[in-house]
């Protein structure tokens, strides 16, 4: 699904119950019936554990989920340091780590809870709403900025997802 997805189309899955139509296989095949709506399931143990890691990640590095500006400035600075060709991490942990960082956040700061998300474009982690009116890939977010090189983008774009769908009082 995402530019850097970690999921692979062979990559199965265990069959859990979706939120919103009916499920499809769990990698990157459609089912011929399929709306084009997004499917979103539970979470497994694997993607539970890879939020985890990318967390943790996160955190070694300084970030603060709880704050736009942590991740936003964090992201910022790795971007840059992989541009000039400095040591560190290469595109697909950057994008993973950060992906998972507004994933949390947003978690956290809206009305929006993980999920594995199938839709036209494939399978991948993703945020969706109570009532699964609308998905977040952040994996795609990120991915499409890294490709063109933008900074800056964090702390706007996100506040505006939290603002959109906010968490009940």
């Amino acid at each position: 699904m995402g530019l850097f997805s970690k999921k692979n189309k062979d990559d199965a899955a265990p069959p859990s119950e979706p939120t919103s139509v009916d499920p499809v296989d769990a990698g990157d095949t459609l089912a011929p019936d399929h709306t084009g709506r997004p499917v979103a399931n539970p979470l497994g143990d694997a993607e539970r554990d890879r939020i985890a890691t990318a967390l943790a990640h996160a955190a070694d590095e300084g970030v603060d989920v709880d704050d736009l500006a942590s991740i936003g400035a964090h992201y910022d600075e790795a971007f840059h340091r992989w541009s000039v060709g400095g040591d560190g991490d290469g595109p697909d942990v950057i994008v993973d780590t950060f992906a998972v960082a507004i994933g949390e956040h947003l978690a956290r700061h809206s009305a929006r809870e993980w999920a594995v998300v199938t839709d036209v474009f494939g399978t991948d982690l993703g945020l969706v709403a109570a009532r699964a009116d609308t998905v977040v890939v952040p994996h795609n977010l990120v991915g499409a900025r890294w490709m063109r090189g933008e900074t800056g983008w964090i702390p706007g774009v996100v506040e505006h997802l939290v603002r959109i769908r906010p968490r009940p009082s």
